[in-house]
């Protein structure tokens, strides 16, 4: 009865987001819509709605991943520079491999996401005090260097204008043969569930799943490779999504606990119906103009996200 519910609420939101837009189309005219109607349901408001689905499920889960293998429930891509190497890795393809097609940045956003994970996991790991607010403090601080060095090449290159403007998450431009890249994100999700147990084990400490018999660092590596295919599949399609990694499997986790296999579900779930519920919003605050859905979800997120620090500090 309970998956049911959820679906229900799955569908209706997505069923919203089909008709809320500038142009109008009402769902009682959906098949009598006329050729203008016709295109913008087909060619946008179709493939905008699977694009928010893919990547609110595919972020949630990998700020899951994320917190697992960092063991500390506030990393997530946004706090541990993923988003920023991710960027980085695209202004390179832009200035110096200028006519590399939509695969190939992705896969140079991917080889800079994934370096800087694994950076970043091996920092952390030689700190000697592992305060579970230090250690994204340091994440954020190092995304802001990586943050710092694009910028400077933005600048130096006179393009910072266009790639501030670009990267900024926002989907109305997803259209019928842009964003189809976005499904890159749904086998990663599949992995991630064949691989939920073993994830689960790294979350509880490198000697604790060596004494299990796991590979630790096959793993580690492993989930690192699935954050960063995610994280740069979205940028590269949509662009940058603040705090959604981040809020959503500390919800989950509050209500469900730390088994990835049980609540990787209920993660996916979450974070699609708190995409498409965020993009809404956006759509219908300052109608007929739009919230890009990065500045949507960075005020949403931010909040909770201090919220959640004050619940972990009482």
């Amino acid at each position: 009865m309970r998956v049911l519910f959820l679906v229900l609420i799955l569908l209706i939101v997505s069923f919203i987001s089909l008709f809320v837009g500038n142009q109008a189309i009402a769902p009682s005219r959906v098949f009598g819509m006329d050729e203008i109607q016709f295109l913008v349901f087909t060619v946008s408001r179709i493939p905008r709605t699977l694009a928010l689905l893919l990547s609110g499920a595919g972020i949630a889960v990998a700020g899951f991943i994320m917190q697992q293998i960092a063991q500390n429930k506030f990393v997530s891509p946004t706090t541990a520079g993923s988003l920023d190497a991710a960027k980085l890795g695209i202004l390179v393809g832009l200035l110096w491999f200028p006519h590399l097609g939509l695969i190939q940045k992705i896969l140079l956003s991917l080889l800079f996401c994934f370096a800087a994970g694994v950076a970043f996991i091996l920092l952390i790991k030689r700190l000697k005090i592992k305060n579970v607010i230090l250690i994204p403090l340091i994440g954020i601080m190092f995304g802001s260097i990586l943050s710092a060095i694009a910028t400077f090449f933005a600048i130096k290159y006179n393009i910072v204008q266009n790639v501030e403007g670009w990267l900024i998450g926002d989907f109305s431009g997803v259209l019928q043969g842009q964003y189809e890249t976005i499904y890159l994100i749904f086998p990663v999700v599949i992995v991630t569930y064949i691989l939920a147990n073993q994830f689960t084990l790294i979350g509880m400490g490198e000697n604790f799943s060596k004494n299990l018999g796991l590979n630790y660092n096959t793993y580690m590596f492993l989930g690192l490779l699935c954050v960063s295919l995610t994280v740069s599949v979205t940028v590269v399609t949509v662009g940058t999504i603040p705090f959604l990694g981040l809020i959503v499997p500390n919800v989950v986790r509050i209500y469900k606990g730390d088994n990835l296999k049980k609540v990787l579900p209920l993660t996916a779930w979450f974070g699609a119906v708190f995409l498409v519920v965020s993009d809404i919003l956006g759509r219908i605050i300052i109608a007929p103009y739009e919230i890009p859905i990065g500045l949507m979800v960075g005020m949403l997120g931010g909040l909770i996200f201090f919220l959640l620090l004050m619940r972990i500090n009482k």
